[in-house]
């Protein structure tokens, strides 16, 4: 059962409690309730601090937690929203699993990002105290980005810096991209199995998902162009380069021909390419952007997933009228990343720290994967990862007809160990069941208990 639930559980219990006491009366100190409800330290203390919110309890440093006498709070009536917000545009349910990291004892086999002792903390730790000492540290920013930081996008992407836009993380730029490329009701083509964030970005931004199957070489392109022709989008969600959750790479043939749509029908095309800097084997290929002179790609690239998640520095990149558009609307956002990141990520852009991280991270994204590899194929689980990825963070698992992924994820987390349901990365029915498992969130001991427990 996850911390999450068993502090509820034991907050129910003290809440209960506390209706049967006087205002004023003490509780047992922490260390009595671990022991009584036989749970941890930071569960008790997760479960107190709700009560002492809700104004159940009430602390006093030195002396203990007290009985306020507000046990019984009126209840409230929020029937009245519902009719006031209408319909809801984000599935929630995938919102939950999108930022659902678990607790410190859980084995994070599920998350997007790298473990703690992947990313370069030293590094990020100096840098951002010299930006911190930064004359203008705390001054407001362009908009549109730090004038030396949207140099650094730019060089990766053979665009010019006026083409680059800051901004705050990868989720916020597809969100962002979506809501000024389309308008509410129309069209958004991707493919499936897709990034479940690129699915709730679209609904956020008001869009119609229409889904199109992708294969070892990632999306079929004679099914692109009959959903392309059948719904009219002008909009293309694409990962050409270490697809989440697949891992594929998009085949030269295939870039040639999603290009050629694209000019055809008239469409953008939002590359997505948060994996290119976690390569593990040979080269990643170039961004689709650099063989698109008539500005039908927009490109989205992000420094969270290969640096650390607090990281929250992205940039889109788009020329032509669209990109006038995105920046020129970018205020009616947030204003600007604010100048202590920027500086810390262009501290780290342009310095040896970065290939220096770079070189570092690919031998232990391969020793992770291989090691996960080697654990599934050793406990003789009933799972099938048809393409060992080259890049990326995650393995794509068949596993046999009929297995409730659902039912299996949660059973996992019971056993505290976070798996990916892969029914959460179509936007129908899955064709058959899978389990997206991540290899960069998990030390090598964690990923062979993770993989144990689970087959167990």
């Amino acid at each position: 059962m996850s911390k999450d639930n068993r502090s509820a559980e034991v907050a129910d219990a003290l809440r209960e409690r506390a209706a049967t006491m006087r205002p004023g009366d003490r509780l047992p100190p922490v260390r009595d309730l671990v022991q009584e409800f036989r749970a941890s330290a930071a569960t008790i203390s997760h479960a107190l601090a709700h009560l002492q919110a809700v104004g159940v309890l009430k602390a006093e440093p030195g002396r203990g937690t007290f009985v306020t006498g507000r046990n019984r709070l009126p209840e409230a009536d929020y029937s009245w929203q519902s009719q006031a917000l209408g319909r809801a545009r984000v599935d929630i349910r995938r919102t939950t699993r999108l930022g659902a990291h678990g607790g410190p004892d859980d084995i994070q086999l599920s998350w997007g990002y790298l473990a703690a002792e992947l990313q370069p903390i030293d590094d990020l730790r100096a840098l951002g105290a010299r930006a911190a000492r930064s004359s203008h540290a705390w001054s407001m920013m362009p908009p549109t980005g730090l004038p030396d930081l949207r140099r650094a996008f730019a060089a990766e992407y053979h665009a010019e810096p006026g083409d680059v836009l800051v901004v705050p993380g990868g989720q916020q730029a597809l969100v962002y991209a979506m809501r000024t490329l389309a308008e509410p009701g129309m069209a958004v083509v991707v493919e499936s199995p897709t990034y479940p964030g690129a699915m709730i970005a679209a609904q956020s931004a008001g869009l119609e998902l229409v889904a199109v199957p992708a294969d070892g070489e990632g999306i079929r392109t004679d099914k692109l162009a009959d959903a392309l022709e059948r719904t009219r989008a002008t909009l293309l969600y694409l990962q050409p380069c270490y697809a989440n959750p697949t891992g594929t790479v998009l085949p030269p043939a295939r870039r040639q021909e999603i290009l050629r749509l694209a000019a055809e029908h008239g469409a953008f095309v939002i590359e997505d390419d948060w994996a290119r800097h976690l390569v593990i084997d040979g080269a990643p290929p170039p961004p689709l952007l650099t063989d698109d002179p008539d500005g039908h790609v927009v490109s989205i690239t992000t420094l969270t997933k290969p640096v650390a998640p607090g990281m929250r520095v992205a940039a889109v990149i788009a020329r032509g009228p669209a990109g006038e558009r995105l920046r020129g609307a970018r205020v009616a956002d947030d204003m600007c990343v604010p100048a202590v990141l920027q500086e810390t990520a262009l501290g780290l852009l342009t310095s040896s720290a970065w290939p220096r991280h770079l070189k570092r991270l690919r031998s232990r994204l391969g020793e992770r994967r291989d090691a996960m590899l080697s654990e599934l194929h050793a406990t003789g689980l009933r799972m099938r990862v048809a393409q060992v990825p080259t890049g990326g963070i995650h393995l794509w698992a068949r596993l046999p007809e009929g297995t409730d992924t659902a039912a299996l994820s949660r059973r996992a987390q019971e056993a505290g160990v976070l798996i990916g349901d892969g029914s959460q990365f179509f936007i129908d029915e899955p064709p058959a069941p899978f389990l997206r498992l991540s290899y960069a969130t998990a030390s090598i001991p964690q990923i062979a208990e993770g993989i144990r427990r689970f087959a167990q």
